[in-house]
């Protein structure tokens, strides 16, 4: 039998998880001393909650998870016989798949008839999600790993994802983002617009003054070079600013008709950490990232 995985760093909740028929990997974060496992240590993520968190002047950390705790994750269903195909966040983003790979390589050994596959979907957040929940569809239409695989070689790089940042200090701070130090500094009120590349790391692309200026922008890029989106999901993710990311599904719904086929999601905790509060992005099918 194949299972698949995922991790919460998708913005995948159980309850999609659930439905899709994913095994979650629990990505940390740490605040006021303290290492939180979403949907390990609370069931469901309150957004409004922990964004609100942040605004008060909490600037939460994140970290890899060790070899140990991918062994505890895969190593049970090596063991009943089960392959394993697990579609994740970006390599190029963290040091954690380091340890995963040492993890597999010492199951391998213990379980050489097993087969270990997996699908580096190039994002974090929606940009992973889009891909998390088009695999899941693979998969329960019964297509084999091999398919699976064969379909992300062609696909990954044909779902983009935009989006920007409402308070820079939380990208400041993580160094995660290329091209910010020009934005830096710069008018409050700036807001960087950013993209994840054909590598699945975080680049700025550009700045717009205001948030009616930024959600031009993201849209303008979605009818730029948005390939049969009305085919595919269109997620919009916030980070605690549903209405922001309302005028957003507004506009594209104008573009594209009502029949937009719009999903909303919570910038998890651990990527939100990253990006800050009003955070607001899209991910859909495209010519190109």
């Amino acid at each position: 039998m194949l299972i698949l995985f995922t991790d919460t760093d998708t913005d995948i909740t159980p309850e999609m998880a659930k439905e899709y028929g994913y095994k979650l990997i629990s990505m940390p974060y740490s605040a006021d001393g303290k290492t939180v496992y979403p949907y390990v240590d609370f069931e469901k993520f309150d957004a409004h909650s922990f964004y609100d968190t942040l605004r008060s002047g909490v600037l939460p950390t994140t970290s890899a998870l060790g070899k140990e705790a991918y062994i505890e994750y895969f190593e049970p269903h090596f063991k009943n016989g089960d392959d394993i195909l697990y579609v994740h966040f970006s390599r190029a983003m963290t040091a954690t798949f380091d340890a995963m790979d040492k993890a597999v390589a010492e199951l391998k050994e213990k379980y050489p008839e097993r087969k270990f596959y997996e699908v580096d979907t190039k994002g974090i957040t929606i940009g992973s999600l889009n891909i998390v929940l088009e695999i899941g569809d693979l998969y329960k239409a019964g297509k084999s790993a091999e398919e699976i695989v064969d379909w992300a070689k062609e696909e990954v790089d044909r779902f983009a994802v935009y989006f920007f940042a409402d308070d820079l200090k939380f990208f400041k701070r993580s160094g995660r983002v290329s091209g910010l130090a020009g934005t830096m500094g710069t008018l409050l009120g700036i807001r960087p617009i950013i993209y994840m590349d054909e590598n699945g790391k975080m680049v700025s692309i550009g700045k717009e003054k205001g948030r009616a200026k930024a959600l031009e922008a993201l849209a303008a890029h979605v009818e730029e070079i948005g390939d049969r989106i009305e085919d595919h999901r269109v997620i919009v993710a916030s980070a605690d600013s549903r209405d922001i990311a309302d005028e957003l599904a507004s506009m594209l719904k104008e573009k594209f008709g009502d029949g937009l086929n719009v999903i909303y999601v919570d910038v998890n905790p651990t990527a939100g950490s990253h990006c800050g509060p009003n955070t607001v992005g899209v991910s859909f099918h495209a010519k190109h990232r």
